[in-house]
């Protein structure tokens, strides 16, 4: 499941309902106490409430009511559920989506001493019955059959069979209801739910120094809880070897203590006070060269373990398509960390981004570091007149007030050249392979290493926006855009490519002869790193589409032609990732001499070391 929106309201500063819309990638961008980490936190109350526990405090002040509310919109592949080890539903089939499609779980906190949630669905539900049937135990799901002359004994198998008999017998009319998950009945569903909830990791800014803190423990901690997810079957069976072994023990001393006092042995029962931690069994430390301890080194180097976490992380998952997803939520990442440091930590995130089931959610105040990131990842988080919160996302206004008030770019004093790019795989792939060819050809330029060069994604939903408005034109900086030249005609972004080379301070724009800049990989490496026999593609070819079908259909199983959309775009996806990263990295000036007879990309590369001089 993927988070696709939050939901506030009575939470802290959140006493209007707000509703925030997430991405694979969010940066929340505001003054200080804004509010930009009262999101963070309210995720972390919703999925964990270790780290953040809700408190009568979280009330906000002069809230009508007594009761606060968080609540996640997720998108979901309809995910199979599996009720009492045998009967299998769907959301879908027990009509728990809202009226999107989409599942909305809302978690309402009663201000007391110790605020206790209750869970609720918002779904789009059956009003043919008084009651929900979610809410109905077996025996009275039993007396609704009856009431409706449902003599099929196959109907009886299950409670989910019964519902399912029941809906089915009558007309279908739907209302917007709560669905309380944590009643009798739903309960089951919730908790065979939660199972497919991402895992949620949240970094604070403010951290203690010890080496065996949070900010050293958690990136371990999270990669612990998620190995643990995925042996559970195999822990679950070492617990129940431990545990009847022991219950055989006291058994055997109950029998022998029997025959000394019976009225004794009576009294006692064998039992286990609690679940075993495995999470508690496992501790790290950090220690650095000569054994030095971490919270002896600087606060910036502290900071940068979170790189290599996330970076290994994302390799790890690129082959766990079944477990569940990650949201990383970082507050104020840039801290302590020098210019340089601050752009590989944004690139390391748009990289983590780009993996299927990870999400990435930071905040800064910082114009340099928000400057990094992509235009459609950011929301303008502000404070109203009237005292409530107002985030701004993914349209022209917020494009025009982050370019204005906070800046787009760190430093534009020092830059000459702003390349222009769709998106972050498009930075990944000429990243990578400028750095290769330039260890076999010193006269290709190392496009990372240039001081005075950024990368700018524009977002194929935003680029014509920042074309139209030239949002960047009062820094002053010559642009440089390369996009894909699609297979339409007229050609993808000739518009806006006219409108750049229309200019009349030097920048310019170029459009891909092929179709998009995977075109220019070569199809042995394809096959090389996704272990399939692709036969060689044409320039027009969407290769991402048919690596990824190829690479799905070689694993057998359901045929790709049914699987439905969403499993689809995924797929695809983590193939794009990998074309741009895996293959990328293996390409010579062999490989690309074959599949660009014309040497665009090496000119685009030359181009943009010299641009305009």
């Amino acid at each position: 499941m993927q988070l696709k929106a939050v939901i506030l309201e009575n939470f802290r500063s959140y006493r209007n309902r707000t509703v925030i819309p997430i991405d694979s990638l969010t940066a929340f961008v505001g003054k200080n106490e804004a509010g930009k980490s009262t999101i963070l936190a309210s995720l972390e109350i919703f999925f964990n409430s270790e780290l953040i526990k809700p408190e009568k405090d979280d009330l906000s002040a002069g809230a009508s009511t007594d009761v606060f509310t968080i609540g996640c919109i997720f998108g979901t592949d309809n995910e199979l559920l599996v009720i009492d080890e045998s009967a299998t539903t769907t959301l879908k089939k027990e009509f728990l989506l809202n009226a999107d499609g989409d599942l909305e779980v809302h978690k309402r906190y009663s201000v007391s001493a110790k605020p206790k949630a209750e869970t609720f669905a918002i779904a789009n539900h059956p009003t043919a019955f008084s009651k929900s049937l979610l809410l109905l135990k077996n025996s009275e799901l039993k007396d609704e059959l009856k009431k409706a002359k449902i003599t099929d004994t196959t109907k009886k198998n299950s409670n989910v069979s019964m519902r399912q008999a029941l809906w089915e017998s009558v007309a279908q009319e739907f209302s917007i209801q709560e669905i309380p998950l944590d009643k009798e009945g739903a309960k089951e569903v919730h908790e065979q739910l939660k199972k497919y909830f991402p895992l949620y990791a949240l970094f604070e800014a403010d951290r203690t120094s010890r080496d065996d803190d949070d900010e050293a423990q958690n990136p371990m901690s999270y990669a612990t809880k998620e190995a643990i997810r995925e042996l559970e079957p195999k822990l679950n069976e070492i617990k129940n070897t431990i545990q009847q072994r022991v219950l055989d023990v006291a058994g055997r001393t109950l029998d022998k203590l029997r025959e000394i006092n019976p009225k004794i042995a009576g009294q006692l029962t064998p039992e286990f006070k609690e679940e075993p931690k495995w999470n508690s069994i496992f501790k790290f430390i950090l220690r650095g060269d000569h054994d030095i301890p971490l919270n002896k080194r600087g606060s910036g180097v502290r900071r940068l373990i979170l790189i290599s976490f996330f970076r290994a992380e994302a390799e790890r998952k690129q082959g766990l398509e079944k477990s569940p997803g990650i949201i990383y939520a970082i507050e104020e990442p840039e801290t302590s960390q020098h210019p340089t440091n601050q752009r590989m930590l944004a690139e390391a995130f748009l990289s983590l981004s780009e993996k299927s089931g990870c999400q990435v959610l930071l905040t800064t105040h910082v114009p340099g570091f928000a400057g990094l990131l992509p235009v459609d990842s950011l929301r303008l988080v502000e404070d109203q007149e009237d005292g409530s919160k107002h985030v701004t996302s993914r349209d022209a206004e917020i494009l025009s007030r982050i370019a204005s008030s906070l800046g787009v770019l760190p430093y534009p004093d020092k830059l000459r050249l702003m390349v222009c790019v769709e998106g972050p795989n498009d930075i990944e792939m000429l990243k990578r392979i400028s750095r290769k060819l330039h260890s076999e050809d010193p006269n290709i330029p190392d496009i990372a290493s240039i001081p005075d060069i950024a990368i700018l994604p524009l977002g194929g939903g935003t680029l014509s926006q920042w074309v139209q408005h030239n949002y960047l034109q009062k820094l002053g900086i010559t642009e440089l855009h390369i996009y894909d030249g699609g297979t339409e005609t007229p050609r993808k972004y000739q518009k806006e490519c006219d409108a750049v080379n229309a200019r009349s301070d030097k920048s310019c724009a170029m459009l891909t002869a092929k179709n998009e800049l995977e075109n220019y990989l070569h199809h042995d490496l394809i096959n090389q790193v996704f272990k399939i026999k692709l036969a060689p593609m044409g320039d027009m070819d969407d290769v991402p589409l048919l690596t990824a079908m190829e690479v799905h259909n070689s694993s057998g199983g359901k045929p790709w032609d049914g699987l439905d959309e969403e499993k689809r775009r995924k797929k695809e996806s983590h193939v794009k990732s990998r074309l741009n990263t895996e293959v990328a990295e293996l390409m010579t000036l062999s490989h690309l001499n074959e599949v660009d007879g014309k040497n665009e990309l090496i000119s685009w590369l030359k181009k943009i070391a010299t641009h305009p001089d």
